[in-house]
């Protein structure tokens, strides 16, 4: 007896491709989409400039390719590339449930480059952490020298996948995110200044935490649904920091009229700073807290200090 299965997706393939111009990039992504399309019915998402963006549909028109745009992802989010890709993953999961697989086409921005390309290298390790078994193509195009050798090095270790003459080839510098980031400062988001609010709490002294965080998306203007998801969310990072991590932590809040920004501290250190980027499996009992805060928020920032860990949450109303 002959059984027709669909055949399984291979799960989240992460394609470097060097390209230094629009007309390169066209010439090499194009042909891969199309063929994407043509052999697994496959959605494409693009994450690229307007004038690449109008370059590709005009290459791919007449193949039936159905073509989207990636949300664009607000300033607090672009600050932080585990933040961006945590969205990502939520657009992309949602894209990919139809049962169509989806290719994507993403453009090296080098306005995100930093002062030391940072940004670059946390957001590729983070992807292949959160879309993880997702039935994702992701051809990320960077230029052969970005103006940050960092850039440039991070791509090649976070990239499994590496197109060449058209044909997709191992990559040798491919490392694990874990080796990838060791060496990584992960250097804090930008100073906000005092906080509002500052408070140190223990396993018996959540409620007080989650009092502060209340009354400061009140003052922010938060609607009570909004509110909600703040005070969970914090409360969820807040419960981690006194339960695996240290047996105090403290709490600072900085609030503004459409916007609340609450920073949760704790002495332990964090091996890996890319917590809660996949999603948890339904017989896990533990560990979905940081997933569930990321789900809740605007921005979640995680990074290590010689102090311990701190993790930043941002909300807007």
């Amino acid at each position: 007896m002959q059984i027709n299965a669909a055949p399984r997706s291979p799960g989240f393939v992460h394609v470097l491709v060097h390209a230094d111009d629009p007309a390169e990039l066209v010439a090499k992504v194009a042909p891969q989409a199309a063929a994407a399309v043509h052999d697994v019915g496959a959605q494409i998402a693009l994450a690229v400039s307007e004038p690449v963006e109008q370059a590709l549909r005009d290459e791919l028109a007449g193949t039936g390719a159905a073509l989207g745009r990636l949300t664009t992802l607000t300033r607090s989010a672009r600050d932080s590339g585990q933040t961006v890709a945590a969205w990502r993953a939520r657009e992309l999961r949602a894209l990919s449930s139809s049962g169509r697989p989806v290719v994507v086409v993403a453009e090296h921005d080098p306005e995100l480059d930093g002062v030391d390309g940072g940004f670059w290298v946390e957001f590729e390790a983070a992807l292949n952490i959160s879309l993880d078994g997702l039935p994702v193509t992701q051809l990320c195009v960077y230029p052969r020298m970005p103006l940050h050798g960092a850039v440039g090095d991070g791509a090649l270790a976070n990239h499994p996948l590496h197109l060449r003459g058209g044909e997709r080839v191992p990559n040798p510098r491919h490392a694990a995110p874990a080796d990838v980031l060791a060496a990584l400062p992960f250097a804090p988001p930008h100073l906000l200044g005092p906080p509002d609010v500052r408070l140190h709490y223990n396993t018996f002294e959540l409620s007080r935490v989650r009092d502060a965080v209340e009354e400061a998306a009140r003052a922010c203007r938060f609607d009570p649904v909004r509110g909600e998801d703040m005070v969970q969310a914090v409360n969820e990072v807040a419960t981690n920091a006194v339960e695996h991590s240290s047996p105090e932590a403290g709490l600072s809040v900085w609030a503004r009229p459409g916007e609340l920004v609450c920073e949760i501290h704790d002495t332990g250190a964090l091996t890996l700073p890319l917590i809660g980027l996949a999603p948890p499996h339904p017989s896990q009992a533990r560990g979905r807290g940081t997933w569930i805060a990321r789900q809740l928020c605007d921005s979640l920032h995680v990074w290590r200090a010689r102090d311990g860990t701190h993790v930043r949450l941002l909300a807007r109303a």
